[in-house]
């Protein structure tokens, strides 16, 4: 069971940032179950994906808010969920399902990313979605809690960061 004052996290941010490998190092780190929010894509969502059509608002709606109960399912327990939420919109409902929720942002230059996304394959997210997502990608504002980190450090390096930024906040917080 993780720490009672982890609160439920989403690891947001584009294809190819290592949302994935850092939520399971995170999760692993806090003892909270780690979901990856790929897998809660309807399977309509993934055939337009794999085609290369960018997801709207509507597509990403049903999608969004099964990533929400996710988020509050685990809410006690400690959860850890790798999700897009490119938008301000779309976290917030998020907050919606998880109000105490922690957003973390693995950001990097899109240079990064597209060399990161060259080397691996990918169920359905081929590299031509990675344009769409950057012109999509609302940045974490400051009234949202959480942290963005550089994506070019080590994943254990970015983990002990958010861990040692939760504990921070958690000391603070009481």
């Amino acid at each position: 069971m993780a720490e009672p004052s982890t609160p439920p996290i989403v690891i947001m941010g584009v294809q190819g940032s290592g949302k994935s490998t850092l939520g399971a190092l995170l999760a692993a780190r806090l003892g909270a179950d780690f979901v990856d929010g790929d897998d809660l894509h309807p399977e309509q969502n993934k055939q337009l994906m794999a085609a290369g059509t960018p997801l709207t608002d509507e597509n990403r709606l049903p999608w969004l808010h099964a990533v929400g109960k996710e988020l509050s399912r685990g809410a006690d327990t400690g959860v850890v969920v790798a999700c897009s939420a490119l938008k301000r919109s779309y976290r917030d409902l998020l907050r919606g399902h998880a109000p105490e929720l922690f957003v973390l942002h693995p950001y990097g230059s899109r240079e990064l990313v597209a060399a990161r996304i060259s080397a691996r394959e990918h169920e359905y997210m081929p590299p031509t979605l990675l344009a769409s997502q950057y012109n999509t990608l609302e940045l974490p504002g400051d009234d949202e809690l959480g942290l963005t980190v550089d994506i070019a450090l080590p994943p254990d390096v970015i983990v002990d960061r958010v861990c040692a930024h939760l504990t921070e906040s958690s000391v603070h917080a009481h």
